[in-house]
């Protein structure tokens, strides 16, 4: 797996420049698409989410962007479900990412597994950088009930952490493992030894407080007190978003494409004291300033 990540980020890498000297980018960002081929089930509209997407995909292709991202829940249910949207999500221009959610593991046990190399993953977390940011790649799905198969010993570590750790959070949330927490660690210091500026992109929320929020938030929480270069994470799975702002680092939960028949997916500009998100939809504006 590392060795993996070590290839992705040597041939995504574009050369690193100092604070002062960063070149402005931008990037696309989307969160819970959901498609399944399922009756709408309050204000999920599982059926939209392709005519959403494409509707997305169109738009952000006229936009000059250096990537895009979606993250997490890109299917609802059922394995056949990605060879719906990754066709549309494969139009865009510019690169594609994903962050692994929990309903991307809503299919057969025997699937589990491949889930991130269905989504062009190298591994289930990951990093890559461009103009002097790196971006970081989570998966809260590491710990939890619903990404490994049933009677696994990845099963039994769940049950055992959440009883441990007398964890009251719903059971579809998840952790991030002590091996993820360390790898996390070891990227960090390394962005903080070249002088990048860092953006953690996950599925669960870590900040503020919310019922949705990753069962251990409080152990990424110190890692990014302990580490000035992370400026921002951003996330889904709260469909209603969020946005909190803790020892200068921001918190963005996007919005769920799947909610209302309304679409929502965001632009985001990268600036040396700046990240200016613009909205598409039901996606708010915001204005971040940033920390040195």
């Amino acid at each position: 797996m590392k060795i993996l990540q070590s290839i992705l980020v040597l041939s995504l890498s574009i050369a690193v420049t100092a604070w002062g000297d960063a070149e402005p980018f931008s990037f696309g960002v989307v969160a819970d698409c959901q498609f399944c081929d399922g009756d709408t089930s309050g204000v999920r509209n599982y059926r939209e989410s392709p005519k959403k997407l494409e509707a997305c995909v169109s738009e952000l292709n006229t936009h000059p962007l250096t990537f895009t991202v979606h993250l997490g829940d890109f299917i609802d249910r059922d394995w056949e479900s990605f060879d719906v949207v990754l066709p549309i999500w494969k139009q865009l221009k510019a690169p594609g990412y994903h962050v692994l959610g929990n309903h991307d593991y809503s299919v057969a046990d025997d699937k589990k597994a491949l889930v991130h190399e269905k989504l062009g993953l190298p591994a289930r977390y990951y990093d890559f950088t461009y103009y002097g940011w790196r971006f970081v790649a989570l998966d809260g799905n590491d710990i939890s009930f619903h990404g490994h198969p049933s009677n696994s010993p990845a099963q039994k570590v769940a049950e055992d952490y959440y009883t441990d750790n007398k964890i009251e959070s719903p059971r579809w949330n998840g952790a991030l493992g002590k091996e993820q927490l360390d790898w996390l660690k070891g990227v960090l210091s390394n962005a903080t030894d070249k002088g990048e500026s860092v953006v953690l992109m996950a599925h669960f929320p870590v900040f503020p407080e919310n019922a949705h929020n990753l069962w251990n938030a409080k152990d990424v929480l110190q890692l990014i007190d302990a580490n000035p270069c992370v400026k921002a994470y951003i996330n889904g799975h709260n469909h209603a978003g969020n946005y909190g702002l803790r020892n200068s680092v921001h918190f963005v939960t996007f919005k769920g494409m799947v909610d209302t028949l309304e679409n929502s997916f965001a632009t985001v500009k990268v600036m040396p004291e700046e990240l200016n998100i613009t909205g598409f939809g039901r996606e708010e504006n915001r204005k971040l300033t940033l920390r040195k």
